[in-house]
């Protein structure tokens, strides 16, 4: 979780500026053109104390833009320059993008048989190393460039072996950029690399050598280290965060099966751990579902087919949420893609045949979303020359892959199924109840349609709208109770600021099929004030607030209502926390004042050091809820963006959130308690 002013919110990214700004390759008639229709607008226009005579020739002179001003930025300068181009931004996502590119390297090693280990070590001063024990990058010269290839490797963007495919068959960074991207952004960088019997080494600083590259020593032994040391003044964060690379080392050592992974973190003592899974993706369904009720044993299978490796694992579990993971040569591709399509459309198919073989008394056919209530599944492809739509890499986009994931999907269901009758009649029971629960919750909607709810015809008597009609510019407060909805109601800016109160808690979704979930009234007042509908009908393009702030009391039970409602945005309208819509509200805790100096504080901590400052009887108040506090006080502490503190719902780990809310929500009480023993000495201001 982030947190976020509120009035930075809508601001654009920096890099995304700056690549707008790029003139790389506009022509001068672009440029000028841009320069004539890109005018401030009269608010910014600054006032002008006398008339000035202009010449209409002026704009278009020559020298005010020419040859001269077009900057070519040379060898990695560029990167330097745009970093957000190469590593998506220069936060703390973009800080430990660099580390995966490195390790993405040693992983194409091993996937062509030559790596079967990799170190990743933590150092204080956060600064990183990467060890692998591949063949070792090549020190020889280039004969183009007559000089040695790892320094080509390190100095020149798209430059690497990746293209040459009898070098790589496949691989998971595909332009060449990684290495000298990370030596770009490192304000040191080390390379050794032990091949041929010798030990090589040399040093780097923002992307050009301080050396040649010598032979420091022997060695019997074979591999690539990388140590570097991001630049200060390129990120805005310079600490590794060591949860955020486990989650993806674990990741890679899962899709890589065998492959052995050890991160360790001299930050802090005895903190390291080892990913080794001989059992692959197979092992990770088991790790996804580990606080679930497994219906049956986890289905495996690998094929290959025209050059494309297929590694599909599944399982299905008493619960009614999906979990889906797909990869492409170890990416993440969670928008899916056509590797995703193939193997819904297969498993559907075989599913609706198993069905009419098993005579079933009724006329139902399974649809995909039948199929993938308590699905959980991780479908990982090889492709020589994988087709991604955009830049991001999280789509897959060539057409042959679904025909090829769908016919070997196909023919390995109906034997394993045939083999397996048993589980095959446990998945279809599970289907046909889903099936039936969808017919429901089709007919619940539509009887709430019919109301007027849903469609936005008829908006909730209980929600004070805002005069502002454009969602851009709009946010909703969903708050705990009446008493502090009506302060709310009369705190808030009307002009862009919603008010939604709700009545107790809403039903617990982690445990309740849609169609239940459609008969409370406080889960209806919720969809229907948003816009967006929820299931097959959800449309984020209908929603009606750019913002939504859950708002609660800083108590148990405020505590208990904020992750019921966090996990119905997560379970049934995830694009909404996925794009970032979903805030958490964070009222005060204390309200201090001495004399006519009246402060808010958040924190115990925080409490103590305003107290010291103001000196002795200090008046301190406890909020134990958003009522007690009147609309003023609530505009002045939560509502006000000027002031507030919004906490943004972020998913950076969708395997670990989910993972969290079957924790906190499910039907398994032992790994609730667990985590509640595991994490009770870290609770603060408990009130029982």
């Amino acid at each position: 979780m982030d947190e976020n002013q509120p009035e930075n919110l809508e601001e654009k990214p920096l890099q995304e500026e700056e690549q707008n700004e790029s003139v790389d390759q506009a022509t001068e008639k672009e440029i000028v053109n841009e320069q004539v229709t890109d005018e401030p607008t009269v608010e910014d226009q600054p006032a002008i104390e006398e008339p000035v005579s202009i010449s209409v020739e002026d704009p278009l002179k020559p020298d005010n833009y020419g040859a001269a001003q077009i900057q070519v930025l040379e060898g990695l300068e560029a990167v330097r320059k745009r970093p957000g181009m190469y590593i998506g931004d220069t936060s703390v996502r973009g800080l430990h993008h660099l580390v995966y590119e490195i390790v993405d390297n040693s992983i194409d090693e091993a996937l062509a048989g030559h790596c079967n280990q990799i170190t990743v070590i933590i150092h204080n001063g956060d600064s990183v190393t990467v060890i692998d024990n591949g063949r070792g990058i090549p020190v020889a010269e280039h004969p183009q460039l007559k000089i040695p290839a790892v320094q080509v490797a390190l100095t020149k963007l798209h430059a690497g072996g990746k293209f040459d495919k009898s070098t790589y068959k496949v691989s998971g960074g595909l332009h060449g950029v990684g290495l000298s991207v990370v030596n770009a952004l490192s304000i040191e960088l080390e390379v050794q690399v032990k091949r041929e019997g010798k030990i090589h080494y040399q040093k780097y600083s923002k992307g050009k050598p301080l050396g040649e590259l010598n032979v420091i020593g022997d060695t019997t032994e074979r591999g690539t280290m990388i140590h570097f040391l991001p630049d200060p003044s390129i990120f805005s964060e310079s600490v590794f965060h060591y949860d955020i690379l486990a989650k993806r080392l674990r990741e890679l050592a899962f899709l890589n099966k065998g492959i052995k992974i050890i991160l360790l973190d001299e930050r802090e003592e005895d903190k390291q751990d080892v990913f080794k899974y001989d059992g692959g993706i197979k092992e990770f369904i088991g790790y996804i579902d580990k606080n679930k009720n497994p219906l049956h044993e986890v289905i495996y299978f690998e094929k290959e087919k025209d050059d494309v490796c297929v590694e599909v694992s599944l399982r299905y579990n008493s619960g009614y949420q999906e979990n889906v993971f797909s990869f492409v040569n170890n990416i993440n591709t969670i928008e899916g893609g056509t590797h995703l399509s193939g193997f819904k459309t297969a498993i559907t198919r075989v599913l609706n045949n198993h069905l009419k073989e098993l005579k079933a008394k009724n006329d139902i056919k399974l649809t995909g979303e039948d199929i993938k209530e308590g699905l959980t599944a991780v479908i990982s492809v090889k492709v020589m020359e994988p087709q991604f739509e955009g830049q991001t890499k999280t789509k897959l986009g060539n057409s042959e892959v679904f025909g090829i994931v769908s016919s070997i999907v196909n023919d390995a269901l109906k034997i394993d199924f045939g083999e397996h009758p048993q589980i095959v009649r446990i998945i279809v029971d599970k289907c046909l109840d889903a099936a039936r629960g969808r017919e429901a919750a089709r007919k619940a909607k539509e009887l709430t349609r019919r109301k007027g709810a849903l469609d936005g015809a008829g908006l909730p008597g209980k929600l004070a709208d805002c005069s502002n009609k454009d969602p851009a510019k709009c946010e909703i407060y969903i708050v705990e109770g009446d008493s502090a909805g009506g302060s709310a109601k009369q705190g808030r800016n009307r002009e862009f600021q919603a008010i939604l109160p709700l009545r107790g808690k809403i039903i617990n979704v982690e445990k309740a099929r849609l169609h239940k979930i459609m008969e409370n009234k406080e889960i209806i007042a919720m969809i229907t004030a948003l816009g967006t509908s929820v299931g097959d009908d959800f449309n984020i393009d209908k929603l009606r607030y750019n913002q939504v702030i859950i708002m609660t009391d800083a108590d148990i039970d405020g505590s208990h209502i904020m992750t019921l409602l966090l996990t119905f945005f997560y379970r049934h309208m995830k694009p909404l926390v996925e794009q970032g819509h979903i805030y958490v509200a964070m009222p005060p805790l204390y309200r201090l004042q001495k004399g006519k100096k009246v402060a808010y504080v958040y924190s115990e901590s925080e409490k103590n050091k305003i107290s010291a400052e103001l000196g002795e009887n200090v008046g301190v108040q406890r909020y134990k809820g958003l009522g007690e506090m009147n609309p003023k006080q609530l505009w002045d502490t939560t509502m006000d963006p000027k002031v507030r503190v919004l906490k943004q719902i972020n998913v950076e780990d969708a395997v670990a959130a989910d993972l969290m809310f079957t924790v906190l929500m499910g039907d398994e009480v032992e790994p609730r308690r667990a985590f509640i023993e595991k994490h009770a000495k870290d609770v603060v201001n408990l009130d029982v």
